[in-house]
């Protein structure tokens, strides 16, 4: 569930992400909140990284508009019926087999989202400027700081603490609070994840560099839309692929085993409290998706 269970798959989904609020297994509570004013948060978030200029505004929020009245009429049905199945689960019995299903149907959920925007990006892409991609650029360059002080500091034992209270708080949100023993157990099944965030940085480098040297090759040889949404889309696929490094793509299958694996054990152990706080969660975010869905 939410980052606990999964992780953004590629830059596209994320760093061009007119729909980054849409996905329950990618979201949080916030996210659920944000979701309902997501045209403007997105609007903002992507000005924040390119800085539109007077030309571009509008037809970038009525861009935006369009692909998420696409999403609300078309797809949050989908995540309605996904999240029904979950929340009748049996907790107890539920495997890591069940859970990587889950993660699976959120990654091509994820893809669809990227096909439907494809175009809008496309237009995105053909406006940029020099100026506006050395923006991105310098954008990047501070996320990356932000990266290394959070995840690139201390010894192994200090990033497998940070890791494990991100996914102990994670946890709370869905099943509420864990008793000492419980917490116990999750670090073990924590730390039982691989643990490589010098490999975290250079694959999130490598994303960054590709896209910059997309939209370069978009703003200096102009290849018209038809072109640039066929590039978005090779981009797109690209990022799943890990660009082709296996070494890469073999951690991050890893560690989604190995994250699915804690999130049952966790699961397993959750008391019938827990359990109803869970299931309240998901009928919260049921209500919301419903009501989302009718407008």
């Amino acid at each position: 569930m939410q980052n606990f269970i999964t992780r953004p798959i590629g830059p596209f989904a994320k760093k061009a992400a007119i729909l980054c609020m849409a996905l329950v297994l990618l979201g949080c509570s916030a996210a659920r909140l944000g979701y309902s004013n997501g045209e403007f948060i997105s609007y903002w978030w992507l000005n924040s990284y390119v800085d539109f200029d007077s030309e571009q505004k509008p037809w970038v929020k009525s861009h935006i508009d369009k692909v998420f009245s696409w999403h609300r009429k078309t797809q949050l049905k989908e995540y309605v019926r996904l999240i029904s199945r979950i929340q009748h689960r049996d907790l107890a019995t539920v495997t890591q087999a069940d859970l990587l299903a889950d993660y699976n149907d959120a990654k091509t959920r994820v893809l669809m989202i990227a096909e439907r925007a494809a175009p809008e990006l496309a237009d995105l892409a053909i406006s940029l400027d020099a100026t506006q991609i050395s923006h991105l650029e310098q954008k990047f360059i501070k996320s990356n700081d932000k990266f290394r002080k959070e995840y690139l500091r201390g010894d192994i034992e200090s990033r497998q603490e940070f890791r494990y209270k991100k996914a102990l708080k994670q946890a709370e949100y869905w099943f509420g609070n864990f008793s000492k023993e419980q917490e116990a157990k999750m670090r073990i099944a924590s730390d039982a994840r691989p643990l490589n965030n010098e490999l975290l940085m250079a694959d999130r480098v490598h994303r960054q560099q590709e896209l910059i040297a997309l939209l370069k090759k978009i703003q200096t040889e102009k290849p018209g839309k038809e072109a640039s949404v066929a590039l978005l889309k090779k981009f797109t696929a690209a990022t799943v692929d890990r660009f082709g490094n296996k070494q890469h793509q073999a951690f991050f299958d890893e560690s989604t085993a190995a994250t699915a694996a804690m999130v049952a054990s966790v699961m397993h152990m959750t008391t019938p409290a827990q359990k109803a706080h869970f299931v309240k969660t998901l009928q919260d975010w049921i209500t919301d998706f419903n009501k989302l869905a009718s407008h």
